[in-house]
């Protein structure tokens, strides 16, 4: 039997709280991890001294050392310019017509050193203040894609195929103007639903600068380490003859590496670095991987549903990982 009190909680009839039960808090569960990693010590140092995990291992730290460094560069430069750089900056500099300012907003997409999470609040943000849909969405696919920052990143992982950053930026713009040209003509202004809010109202810029940066820490560190993990376990776990096996295959080797880079969702910034890890495949089936990611990946696409409608997103993803496939298959025939 429980009984209760006024402005208490409830209570048994020994006197007993009958709210609580067990309670699980982050400290009893690394007191729990510390007792097992104790108790099973052996078998554990047993299981890291195999060849296949000091592999894992090894692939999985070379891939997140890389990367690191650009992607705390650009987490804090895309910070500063989406705190500091007000969004009529884009609107004053972008021409009238749709037609001619969805190249511009293409080539724009260099100033936003950032990742995919950084371009999408921007893109709704220009929306909002007037910019054309389609130039919008224009820097919304470019701006992580062909920043200095990717670029460079680039260049560091594939030192010995230095057309791979030619291709990666001649590739990302085309695919960038080729949905901004198309939603020109095809899109309709109900199925895109811009933000109702600026990003950060009510902040301080020096609150909104550290907020945007712990936002990105969190979001792109968090898929760096998962993206490093899955291509560590590719390279470690899954047999080589099966890799070789799909990347054997033009077709589907250049299917297989845009599938990844969807599911893996990794910050334009790292990508590169998995993909450079990825030998087996061919420079034009990571070209793919490193022009689809950036502009449509699970996260993306969870993104861009909450910023313009679901209606949008399920338009424009298919369309762009379609069109994103196509020039980087026929990109790559030419670059690479």
């Amino acid at each position: 039997m429980t009984t209760t009190r006024a402005g208490s909680t409830p209570v048994d009839q020994d006197g007993v709280d009958g709210s609580r039960g067990w309670q699980f808090n982050s400290l009893l569960v690394l007191i729990v991890l510390l007792v097992l990693v104790v108790a099973f010590q052996a078998p554990i140092s047993r299981a890291l001294s195999t060849p296949a995990v000091q592999n894992w291992m090894t692939v999985f730290i070379a891939v997140v050392t890389q990367a690191l460094p650009f992607l705390v560069l650009g987490v804090l430069l895309s910070a500063f310019i989406a705190v500091f750089v007000p969004p009529s900056f884009f609107t004053r500099a972008l021409p009238k017509r749709p037609a001619l300012a969805v190249p511009v907003a293409g080539v724009a997409g260099m100033v936003l050193p950032g990742c995919e999470c950084a371009s999408v609040p921007v893109a709704g943000a220009l929306v909002r203040r007037g910019v054309a849909p389609a130039a919008a969405l224009t820097f919304l696919l470019s701006a992580p894609a062909i920043n200095p920052v990717v670029l460079t990143a680039t260049a560091v992982a594939f030192p010995r195929n230095p057309q791979m950053v030619l291709a990666r930026f001649a590739a990302s713009l085309l695919v960038s103007c080729a949905m901004g040209w198309l939603w020109q003509r095809l899109g309709r202004a109900d199925w895109l639903r811009p933000p109702a809010r600026p990003l950060f109202e009510g902040d301080s810029r020096r609150a909104a600068f550290w907020g945007s940066v712990r936002h990105d820490v969190m979001h792109a560190g968090g898929f760096l380490v998962v993206g490093a993990g899955a291509a560590a376990t590719l390279k470690a776990v899954v047999p080589a003859t099966w890799l070789h096996a799909v990347a054997s295959h033009p077709v589907v080797s250049i299917l297989a590496m845009a599938v990844l880079a969807v599911l893996l969702s990794i910050c334009s910034e790292a990508d590169a670095f998995v993909a450079a890890s990825l030998s087996q495949f061919s420079l034009t089936a990571r070209l793919a991987f490193l022009v689809v990611g950036p502009m449509i990946d699970l996260k993306l696409f969870a993104m861009q549903a909450g910023t313009f409608g679901r209606g949008f997103a399920l338009r424009f993803a298919p369309a762009t990982f379609a069109v994103a496939v196509g020039v980087s298959a026929a990109v790559g025939a030419v670059l690479l």
